[in-house]
């Protein structure tokens, strides 16, 4: 299978590439993006052939499917990543909260989020490629909490990887921010910048995009990718654990083969929601992707109203920080997908110069036919997991959302399947605030936590208090550029 762009060709990028390429140059022709030339099948026969599959027999049929250029034995090792996670035979676990309401657990891998799920094989493939072909990359990933440290966890000694990662200093939980800074490995760079995450998801897409950081790493012999979800390399795996979810809820017999679902993903970058929209369009029978958004409501308003609406609104810091984002760039692959490369490219065009776009009402109403949105407040999240907490179950605030959204869905038809997106333990003041326990720092909150509902906490959890912080700088949007370029130096 090929990948084509989701803004059309600019004459001078190849109008369609391999998997491989896609992944190792991310950004297509006019500041688009890739995506698949068509959809694989995985609807009924599909989904039936792996009702006893394991997760990486599963994850293996969903990448063959996709005809991939990359041989069986590497997928092989990127998938042994997964024996890595708390338990490598049930990687992502799906709990029962409540009669119709079932949890996937996507937090299990090494640095506690989902993203691990995609980024652990990723790097394995992406440092793979690199390293057989005898190119250097340069790997940039910006941040808003969880991709900075599984992106750093992923390419952490590799040949031919530098990795630099951006985070909005200020903008994630303690914990996030030191299982960056405490990384050592001599091909990491980690920056703090000066700003909210769309601050510095921008200036990582400038970068991508310039022509004078391009010569710059020519003179250099090093190639430019990403790790953010504009690069397909994570989308892919984003698809498999939403087919996963459906599985496990035929295996405890709550549906039967070809019985509908509702799904519910807190979305900011909206990559996680359109691994949902695309197992969807291919087959498997999910309802309603519904979208649980905090105070940065944009995803709400889109779906809710057809604006996306970027005018006189500034980000708001919450209690779920992941989320803490404006500008959802897999956005624009779910209108690629409905309206084609020419309306993208007007609609991304107005949302670039004008901080605006408005889909029509026959748009509105074919968004509408596949997604539904609410938001949460942060008392909203506050108040959900506490009465949870007293019921038994203990979520982070970003999975909240996802709780609030299932409450106010009036349609209660369906059983659910909500993603939680992180452990407790990356948010664990919030988490502290939630349950009465009174204390005035993350590690105070970990161990307090812990000990009042005999929790063990992960080792990478437990020992990063105890690590020597190596990156300390903090920095205005323009220098990082220069900052690259003398770290590859």
């Amino acid at each position: 299978m090929n990948f084509i762009e989701s803004r059309g060709n600019d004459g001078v990028k190849k109008s369609s590439v391999s998997f491989s390429e896609a992944i190792l140059s991310p950004m297509a022709s006019f500041g688009g993006l890739y995506v698949p030339e068509y959809l694989p099948n995985f609807g009924l026969e599909f989904i039936k052939k792996h009702k006893n599959s394991s997760y990486k027999e599963l994850a293996k049929d969903v990448l063959k499917s996709f005809e991939i250029d990359i041989e069986d034995s590497l997928i092989d090792e990127a998938l042994a990543r997964y024996d890595e996670f708390d338990d490598a035979n049930n990687p992502v676990p799906v709990v029962k909260v409540k009669e119709d309401l079932y949890i996937s657990e996507l937090y299990h891998g090494p640095t506690r989020a989902f993203k691990d799920m995609a980024l652990q094989p990723f790097g394995v493939v992406l440092s793979s490629l690199a390293k057989s072909r005898g190119e250097n990359y340069l790997i940039m990933a910006a941040t808003s909490g969880d991709t900075g440290p599984a992106t750093l966890e992923t390419f952490k000694n590799k040949d031919n990887i530098k990795v630099c990662c951006l985070y909005p200093d200020g903008g994630t939980s303690d914990v996030q921010r030191l299982q960056m800074v405490t990384e050592d490995a001599p091909n990491l760079k980690v920056l703090g910048v000066k700003g909210n995450f769309d601050d510095t998801q921008d200036a990582l897409k400038s970068l991508l995009a310039s022509s004078e950081f391009k010569k710059a790493l020519d003179e250099k012999n090093i190639k430019l990718s990403a790790a953010n979800s504009v690069n397909f390399g994570r989308i892919i795996f984003q698809t498999i654990y939403h087919i996963y979810s459906y599985l496990e809820l035929l295996k405890v017999g709550k549906i039967e083969l070809g019985d509908k679902i509702n799904v519910i993903v807190p979305s900011g970058n909206f990559g996680n929601a359109l691994g949902a929209y695309y197992v969807k369009q291919a087959g498997v029978p999910i309802e309603k992707i519904i979208i649980s958004s905090n105070r940065n409501d944009i995803l709400t308003d889109l779906i809710n109203s057809g604006k996306y609406d970027l005018r006189d609104r500034e980000l708001i810091q919450t209690n779920s920080p992941a989320m803490d984002i404006l500008k959802s760039s897999n956005v624009e692959r779910v209108l690629y997908d409905k309206f084609g490369a020419t309306r993208t490219k007007e609609l991304m065009n107005s949302l670039s110069q004008n901080g605006f776009y408005e889909l029509n009402e026959d748009e509105l109403k074919q968004f509408k036919e596949d997604f539904e949105a609410y938001s949460c407040t942060d008392d909203e999240a506050l108040e959900i997991i506490g009465r949870y907490l007293e019921n038994g179950y203990l979520m982070d605030p970003h999975t909240a959302t996802a709780i609030k959204a299932y409450e106010e869905k009036n349609d209660k038809v369906l059983p659910f399947v909500a993603y939680s997106t992180a452990e407790w333990t990356k948010f664990s003041l919030t988490i502290a605030k939630a349950s009465k326990v009174d204390v005035n720092s993350d590690i105070e909150a970990l161990k307090a936590i812990s000990k009042k509902l005999n929790i063990k906490l992960s080792d990478k959890i437990d020992n990063l208090f105890k690590k020597d912080i190596i990156h300390l700088k903090i920095i205005e949007k323009m220098d990082i550029m220069p900052e690259m370029l003398n770290f590859l130096t």
